[in-house]
């Protein structure tokens, strides 16, 4: 069930409700046809009193303080490890949106197959990081539990082989 829809179920059932007990008592139709009639008032009157809107970038705006699109600012990488493999870029930005601000998402895909492998890397602000990793490390997603750390850089990751 979508969210939008989860939040203005209450509403639609406390309306039918009303609308029911409204036209019954103010007409003398049948119950199948008052029925009808307080389906479609709620079919209109929802949509009228509950913002049923699809999310504008102004309203994810507030949700999110900081937009990705014009950010300056420090950064910080982090592994997210034990991805699920049907899980996509849109959907890893998402979850952690929820936490801070998203630069960008990399899932990696192995190259002979072009399937993912399981983990990617989310570049963040900075001073989200360590709220986001404190929040998703060992995180339920998608009936995985993630892994969350700061990524390594890969020099050095090489200095230390070479060590």
């Amino acid at each position: 069930m979508s969210p939008t829809l989860r939040n203005t179920l209450p509403y639609t059932l406390a309306l039918a409700v009303i609308a029911f007990v409204l036209f019954y008592l103010a007409s003398s139709m049948s119950t199948a046809l008052t029925f009808v009639a307080g389906v479609l008032a709620c079919g209109i009157l929802v949509p009228i009193l509950v913002d049923v809107k699809k999310p504008t970038a102004q309203s994810q705006a507030v949700n999110h303080p900081v937009s990705a699109e014009g950010f300056q600012g420090d950064t910080a990488t982090l592994y997210v490890g034990n991805l699920p493999y049907r899980a996509n870029e849109d959907a890893v930005k998402e979850l952690f949106g929820r936490f801070g601000t998203v630069i960008n998402v990399r899932l990696m895909k192995d190259r002979q197959t072009g399937r993912r492998r399981g983990f990617g890397f989310v570049e963040v602000a900075a001073t989200d990081a360590n709220n986001m990793i404190g929040k998703l490390n060992d995180f339920e997603f998608q009936e995985r539990t993630l892994k969350v750390r700061e990524a390594r850089d890969r020099q050095d990751d090489e200095n230390q082989a070479a060590e």
